[in-house]
């Protein structure tokens, strides 16, 4: 049997994805027949590959009038518990229905026989992702800071939505979920790296040691970054949706600020891999220490003294996703990724001195 090199992204039809020798990312026809049992569009599909996900994959698919994103995960095989579509939609599902900024999901699909993943569509959304560059519409100094301080204000919208009851609580248990972060990211590091790196087992000692108590529950995204924030086309600051929530669970709320904080770009303090919005670092955007201002503001029941603790442990998980992207690079498994599995070999050690920084404050 004829086989088609590594690597092809896309192909039209059952037939060639068969004859690859790793599976596509997206199958035409596949893709076309659950379009088609689900009422969305008529005639032949265009797809683009969107976002800056390291991880997951995004495709904007337009057929006919419709347009709509495809979300799915990296090719098989997927490490356990990771890589869960169908429960990242259904958080948002749950999400939307509590009025949190989410796309509406349209269908999921569960059926390994379609894309050998699970995925799922949602409603494609007019706005704009702030990354490398600032959209000219909210580039002045005073949109700026009103742009950084609606990251925050939608994080508190996002914290104060009870978790308690309904379809929520089945999403996770707040109830030692600091510990239970600490002792999995530990286990994940030897499943994932080929090299030796001390601080790793270092900061996961200091982490356990200095375990802070939980003073509240609630939904915790887990990667909450401007990155994965969009905001209208136009007109002053207005966020129209949270994305990418993989990592979502119930938990503690200060994750979340520790990893915003930590992760973001600000002027004069050190470049990390994790610095994915350098824009942050120019003229008006709030810093650091004004976001956690901004999030007490409105979340003044909570202590942040101990803030430094979920940086640390921020930047420590940071490390071990970073490093599992890295041994897949290593191994050939990300065969179009030039830049950013490549700079994890230094990447990853940075990151761990920037999380021991945060633990020695």
């Amino acid at each position: 049997m004829h086989t088609i090199p590594d690597g092809i992204e896309v192909v039209a039809d059952r037939a060639a994805a068969d004859r690859l020798a790793s599976p596509p990312l997206l199958i035409v026809d596949e893709v076309t027949d659950f379009l088609d049992k689900h009422g969305i569009g008529r005639g032949p599909l265009t797809w683009r590959r969107i976002g800056d996900g390291h991880s997951n994959v995004t495709y904007l698919i337009r057929r006919g009038d419709a347009s709509v994103v495809l979300r799915r995960g990296p090719r098989p095989p997927l490490p356990k518990s990771t890589h869960d579509m169908v429960r990242e939609a259904r958080i948002q599902e749950a999400l939307r229905g509590h009025g949190a900024p989410v796309p509406e999901i349209l269908a999921v699909c569960e059926d390994y026989s379609v894309l050998g993943v699970p995925f799922y569509l949602m409603e494609h959304l007019d706005g704009t992702v702030i990354t490398n560059a600032v959209p000219a519409h909210l580039d002045t100094p005073k949109r700026r800071r009103a742009t950084g301080l609606a990251v925050v204000d939608t994080l508190v919208d996002l914290h104060r939505i009870d978790v308690t009851r309904g379809e929520l609580a089945a999403f996770g248990r707040p109830e030692g979920y600091l510990a239970r972060q600490v002792e999995r990211f530990a286990g994940l590091w030897e499943v994932n790296t080929t090299r030796n790196l001390p601080a790793v087992a270092r900061l996961a000692d200091w982490l356990g040691r200095n375990l802070p108590g939980s003073q509240a529950a609630a939904v915790v995204h887990g990667d909450y970054r401007m990155g994965n924030l969009m905001f209208a086309p136009d007109g002053a600051p207005r966020l129209l949706a949270v994305l990418d929530w993989e990592m979502a669970t119930l938990g503690d709320p200060l994750a979340d600020l520790g990893y915003l904080t930590a992760t973001y770009a600000e002027a004069g303090q050190p470049v990390t891999p994790l610095e994915l919005t350098p824009v942050t670092r120019e003229e008006g955007y709030p810093t650091r220490a004004e976001l956690a201002r901004r999030y007490h503001a409105r979340m003044d029941h909570l202590d942040l003294t101990p803030l430094p603790w979920y940086q640390t442990l921020a930047l420590w998980k940071a490390a071990i996703f970073c490093e599992a992207i890295y041994t897949r690079w290593l191994r050939g498994e990300r065969p179009h990724d030039r830049t950013f599995g490549p700079s994890l070999e230094a990447g990853v050690p940075h990151l761990l001195e920037t999380a021991a920084a945060h633990a020695a404050r």
